[in-house]
């Protein structure tokens, strides 16, 4: 049975999500303030945490930190917070995913499972394209050993397009999967993460891979060898 530690500070709203993860039979442990968050963590070792931003005593961004300091544990962010910067920003400290309040209960459950099963799957921690090594859990690109700094939204594209080599994602499919459902904006927004890619990968060898552009189809992470 896989255990999902809630981090909540609304009462009702942990207890709604815990009666509908215990539906699915999910174990649920509750903590309710920031403080407690990391001790409850590390006792309980949790297969996924569900985390608030605004808490009392640590907010959310600080507690995904010291997750992440202690391993890799899937991390979905809650928040109230609905602007695409906050969103970003989880992303680029390593959560795995994000869901702005209000939102439905049975979604949260099946955003736990589908981040459940892509772990589960067993995708690898790091990954070499000839000189570009990308480490998934540590969230850092280097290139020739030296390390690329990336904005979280391209560090983002960058991760979900490497995760996945050689497959093709249309201007929409990555907004929804990066930006997410509800990011209004243009999708401009890509071709500009792409071409800033691009300019920081000038060094990678066009003989090991590329971020590749199929006309009328969508970007693909083209590479000769891993």
């Amino acid at each position: 049975m896989k255990k999902i530690l809630i981090v909540e500070d609304e009462f009702a709203i942990s207890q709604v999500l815990k009666a509908y993860l215990t539906k699915q039979n999910y174990e649920v442990v509750q903590c309710y303030t920031g403080s407690e968050a990391i001790e409850v963590f590390e006792k309980e070792c949790p297969d996924l945490v569900l985390l608030d931003i605004m808490l009392p005593g640590k907010n959310g961004w600080v507690i995904l930190k010291e997750i992440r300091s202690l391993g890799s544990c899937p991390v979905i962010m809650l928040t109230a917070l609905g602007d695409v910067n906050f969103r970003l920003e989880g992303f680029g400290e390593g959560a795995d995913d994000y869901i702005s309040k209000p939102f439905i209960a049975d979604e949260v459950v099946a955003r736990v499972k589908a981040v459940l099963r892509r772990v589960s799957s067993e995708e690898p921690l790091t990954m070499n394209f000839g000189k570009l090594h990308i480490d998934f859990i540590g969230h850092s690109v280097r290139l020739d050993g030296k390390e690329i700094f990336l904005t979280p939204r391209d560090l983002s594209v960058l991760l979900f397009l490497a995760k996945q080599p050689n497959q093709t994602f249309t201007r929409d499919q990555l907004i929804e999967h990066i930006w997410g459902w509800d990011y209004d904006g243009s999708d401009r927004a890509v071709d500009l993460s792409i071409k800033r890619l691009r300019k920081a990968l000038a060094d990678w060898s066009a003989d090991e891979g590329e971020i590749r552009t199929l006309r009328g189809l969508g970007y693909q992470f083209n590479v000769r060898q891993k």
